[in-house]
């Protein structure tokens, strides 16, 4: 996927509200080189509310991307829901420093937003990923069979009994005292 698709020309837009929408796949993060994902199926709308003085860029993603279970390495579809909030204002020279403000040199008549669609999905996924499977018990994996082999269990007599060295008995004991 061309990275050009994500760029927008808002010099000859009127002012008020303008949508875009993109559907985006792994190509577009090929491009990124990341290689976290096995397949993508993205939607993205963004929204440019263009004023006399500055833009609002509003962008929303919605779609799965295919992902290992840090559990089991099972390969699953990880529904994905972000958002994003820039301001775009125009300045002497171009600074993107800030993660909220993006600020244009004056004269300038379109930006791409790819790299900020790019950000906003990658970091909405979770650190840590579960397949949906083991969290409802679903999921028939030879890993889970192994982790459940090798899991330590407590007998049921030692359960409710409380596990206390004697001789930390007699310290507790001072310390009460003294109250």
């Amino acid at each position: 996927m061309e990275l050009k698709a994500f760029t927008i020309a808002f010099a000859g837009l009127k002012q008020g509200e303008h949508q875009f929408k993109y559907e985006i796949h792994d190509e577009f993060f090929e491009n990124f080189g990341y290689e976290e994902f096995h397949d993508a199926s993205l939607n993205v709308t963004a929204v440019l509310d263009k004023r006399s003085t500055l833009m609002d860029l509003s962008l929303e993603a919605q779609g799965t991307v295919n992902v290992n279970c840090d559990l089991t390495n099972e390969p699953f579809d990880l529904p994905v829901e972000a958002q994003m909030e820039l301001v775009v204002k125009f300045g002497p020279e171009f600074n993107d420093e800030n993660e909220d403000l993006l600020v244009l040199p004056h004269g300038e008549f379109e930006f791409n937003i790819a790299q900020y669609v790019y950000e906003m999905i990658v970091l909405s996924i979770p650190q840590k990923r579960i397949h949906p499977g083991v969290e409802d018990g679903t999921l028939d994996s030879d890993v889970l069979d192994k982790l459940d082999e090798l899991s330590v269990t407590i007998p049921d007599d030692q359960e409710d009994k409380e596990n206390t060295d004697p001789r930390w008995d007699a310290l507790k004991k001072l310390k009460t005292d003294n109250n």
